[in-house]
């Protein structure tokens, strides 16, 4: 029977809040038939199957969709890693190789921003207007993020990211969304998203940038399937 591992990615600094995420370190004892349908049973934003713990080879569901690549699944990933004594300094979702370290109580990772999907980056004038968003209907784009920054000068950012193809009704916290920020801005960036998690992110060049964050384990726990 496979083992569950139930994180939150991005917690803040007391470890409250953060994105809740499924990790199967044991991935290929889940059926490759079953994995969507387990991912959507469990309905967290996404959740990992590792399917060779030595090289780091991972597979990512959200409860609609398999995704090539994206942050928080990963971070999670890399920092479970290390905490089972099996400690990556790549990770290899399907859409290319991605490094990973540690840095203090902080996990993070280094990947193209285009890699993740295409968000559509919204700025506001106000944080307390993001801060109060609820999920908006009608929307053009699938994948949005709504921003204002609280301290322009120190890089503070208040966000709140929806996606209506991701099966749920709004992403606590989002790495691929804080890499493309940073990349785009050019700066880096501390956010805090959805109801309480922090998000660091930073560019380095060309496209590339980086994610990082604290991880907390909620729970381990065997899964029937």
């Amino acid at each position: 029977m496979p083992t569950l591992h139930v994180l939150r990615v991005f917690t803040d600094e007391s470890a409250e809040w953060g994105n809740p995420l499924g990790v199967f370190l044991d991935g290929a004892a889940v059926p490759e038939a079953r994995r969507q349908a387990v991912a959507a049973n469990l309905g967290f934003s996404e959740t990992v199957y590792v399917d060779d713990a030595a090289a780091a080879r991972v597979r990512i569901f959200t409860p609609a969709d398999e995704l090539p690549f994206a942050g928080h699944p990963l971070v999670g990933t890399s920092w479970l890693l290390t905490s089972t004594g099996a400690a990556a300094t790549q990770l290899r979702p399907p859409a290319g190789v991605v490094d990973t370290w540690s840095d203090g109580d902080q996990t993070w990772i280094r990947a193209r921003a285009d890699w993740g999907p295409d968000w559509e980056l919204i700025e506001l004038d106000d944080p307390r207007t993001v801060a109060a968003m609820r999920e908006p209907t009608g929307l053009e784009h699938d994948h949005v993020v709504y921003w204002s920054w609280v301290d322009a000068h120190n890089g503070i950012v208040r966000a709140r990211a929806f996606d209506s193809l991701m099966g749920i009704a709004e992403d606590e916290a989002t790495g691929s969304a804080a890499l493309l920020l940073a990349v785009q801005l050019g700066r880096a960036i501390e956010i805090w998203q959805g109801n309480g998690s922090l998000l660091y992110a930073r560019p380095v060049a060309d496209g590339v940038g980086e994610v990082g964050g604290r991880v907390a384990l909620v729970e381990t726990r065997d899964h029937a399937g």
